[in-house]
């Protein structure tokens, strides 16, 4: 055990947890988040300075029964980007396989350093993805509502399918148990 300085023994275990983080530090690729960031934030003001431009007002609120449209499309679009075998090749700039996913899926880790690798982090992460695909139903929705509505409407429609899907498969597994 070695000191701290504060009179406190700092355990194995203590300098392994600081050690990974410290491992973390330096893999961050901040310069290349900040980056991503500055392009979303650059989108959203496009869109608006777009429809600033258009002289046409945003849409007063975006309806209830539109904003489940989008967050479940925005639910299925993300999982099949950033997990579909099929998607796979979009990813493969940027990622690595590790294994088999949950059913069609497959899971990635990030690969390379920079800008490579903050944007393997977005491709791997259907939470961080997420609001990237929402908020394009949302400039869509802006635009061209009837449009994005419909594409919304079969990213909506097969996620739903695929929970019916997994339903399905579970009460044929509690049935092979009785």
């Amino acid at each position: 055990m070695s000191s701290r300085g504060d009179g406190a023994e700092e355990t194995a275990r203590e300098r392994k947890q600081r050690s990974r983080a410290e491992d973390l530090q330096l893999e961050l690729p901040r310069r290349d988040y900040a980056a991503l960031v500055a392009v979303f934030n650059a989108a959203l003001a496009a869109t608006l300075l777009a429809r600033k431009c258009a002289r046409e007002p945003l849409p007063e609120r975006v309806e209830p029964k539109d904003l489940v449209l989008f967050a479940i499309a925005t639910q299925k679009l993300s999982r099949v980007i950033t997990k579909d075998k099929v998607t796979s090749a979009l990813r493969a700039p940027f990622t690595e396989v590790e294994g088999k996913g949950g059913a069609g899926e497959i899971e990635e880790r990030p690969r390379g350093h920079g800008l490579r690798r903050a944007i393997g982090e977005l491709l791997t992460c259907p939470f961080c993805l997420g609001t990237w695909i929402a908020s394009g139903f949302i400039y869509g929705f802006i635009f061209t509502p009837r449009l994005t509505r419909t594409l919304a409407s079969i990213f909506a429609v097969s996620g739903i399918a695929d929970f019916l899907q997994q339903g399905y498969v579970k009460a044929q597994e509690l049935n092979e148990q009785i």
